[in-house]
């Protein structure tokens, strides 16, 4: 698996959307999305893969396809 340790295969663009929206904080995200602000952090820090469902009510939220968000580090990296 590449990458550093403790990282995940796939990167995510949640910190940029969220400043693109409004600034909106992890809180309020993990409000709209009902997981903890805690849960949200580690996601975005590619600490934790978000379910499958979690993922789609995130790029829900924002209002762009599920790749917009997440990507897989390989591709990301092409």
């Amino acid at each position: 698996m590449s990458g550093s340790e403790g990282q995940l295969p796939i990167r995510n663009t949640i910190r940029r959307l969220r400043f693109e929206h409004k600034e909106m904080t992890q809180a309020e995200l993990a409000e709209r999305i009902g997981m903890t602000r805690q849960t949200v952090a580690a996601i975005e820090q590619g600490k934790y893969s978000p379910s499958l469902e979690a993922a789609f009510r995130i790029a829900r939220v924002f209002g762009v396809p599920l790749e917009s968000v997440f990507q897989w580090a390989d591709e990301a990296a092409r």
